[in-house]
């Protein structure tokens, strides 16, 4: 149940671009200016299609693309007062779709899935959390600091 759970919920975020937009602005939104290699980490894909998308969300006035201060071939991105708007939308549709998929339930069931699914989100970082130990530790010296810190540019128009 759970792998076709999974499955049905990537299968809407590629169908629905506003699911995948959702996660990014979320993403976004708690921080303060992101580099888009850190959204990739967070988000499990490869650095181009974060630029990709972060390009769409700057064409579309939700984000502000700067140069990272701290790194100067780096940039950070921040959600504007539209982006925020847009993720607190998107957020109540999912929501509303959420309670039409729940509609028949009892509330305490409800509360059951909520702590089961924090729990299981819980392990889950803590097990991909080892497993990037695990594999830095198996790397030559240096090696993983080129691997996590891709050179990163989001091309100006």
């Amino acid at each position: 149940a759970l792998f076709t759970l999974t499955a049905g919920l990537e299968q809407a975020r590629r169908q629905r671009k506003a699911a995948g937009a959702l996660n990014l602005l979320q993403v976004i939104a708690g921080r303060d200016g992101i580099r888009p290699s850190d959204i990739a980490d967070l988000q499990l894909v490869h650095p181009s299609l974060v630029t990709r998308q972060v390009r769409d969300l700057e064409d579309a006035g939700y984000a502000d693309v700067t140069g990272d201060p701290a790194d100067g071939r780096s940039w950070l991105v921040r959600l504007t007062p539209a982006g925020q708007a847009e993720m607190r939308r998107l957020q109540e549709v999912g929501l509303d779709r959420f309670a039409l998929f729940v509609a028949d339930w009892e509330p305490g069931e409800v509360r059951t899935l909520a702590e089961l699914l924090d729990k299981l989100r819980t392990s889950m970082a803590a097990v991909g959390e080892r497993e990037r130990h695990r594999a830095v530790g198996r790397q030559r010296p240096g090696e993983a600091a080129r691997r996590r810190r891709p050179r990163e540019r989001i091309p100006q128009r």
